[in-house]
């Protein structure tokens, strides 16, 4: 286990980024949202998040928590513990705030976040993506950004595995 240090990036809960966010909303700048398990970060996810910054002034990305990636990868995941992958994902210039959330969605989190864009991945269904309805409530938008082709943590893990 590598030593957990500061991740300035990263607010330790959603009052606390609420609070980052509150002087760039009342200039205007336009809040983007994604959220992910972000588990042996790999060129696919840098492109998708940098992508998904483009598409407004903050990107803001929802970090999903060590139990919560056990629940929906299974045994064995994530490979990388949540601190390692937020001090991984905060050294990415697109990444402008971090918050890790434990639930099987990020529905309560988007809804408390509030974003002006909410960004998933074109493997989503644009009706399966989770917080669409309170985003577009709101008059928001909601953005699905292609991946990059064969690039993904479990083809990653697939390779190692098999030498």
């Amino acid at each position: 286990m590598v030593a957990s240090v500061p991740v300035p990036k990263l607010a330790a809960d959603v009052e606390t980024l609420s609070a980052r966010l509150a002087p760039l909303r009342a200039a205007g700048k336009r809040v983007v949202f994604t959220n992910g398990c972000f588990d042996l970060l790999h060129p696919g996810h840098v492109r998708y998040l940098a992508a998904a910054r483009a598409l407004g002034d903050a990107l803001v990305v929802g970090l999903n928590g060590d139990a919560s990636v056990r629940r929906l990868k299974g045994p064995g995941r994530p490979v990388l513990d949540v601190a390692e992958r937020a001090e991984v994902l905060a050294g990415l210039a697109a990444v402008d705030h971090l918050v890790v959330f434990d639930d099987d969605t990020p529905r309560r989190l988007i809804a408390a976040v509030a974003p002006d864009v909410l960004v998933k991945g074109a493997d989503w269904a644009a009706d399966d993506i989770v917080g669409r309805d309170e985003v577009l409530a709101r008059g928001g938008r909601v953005e699905r950004i292609d991946l990059v082709p064969d690039v993904s943590t479990s083809e990653l893990i697939r390779r190692i595995r098999a030498g």
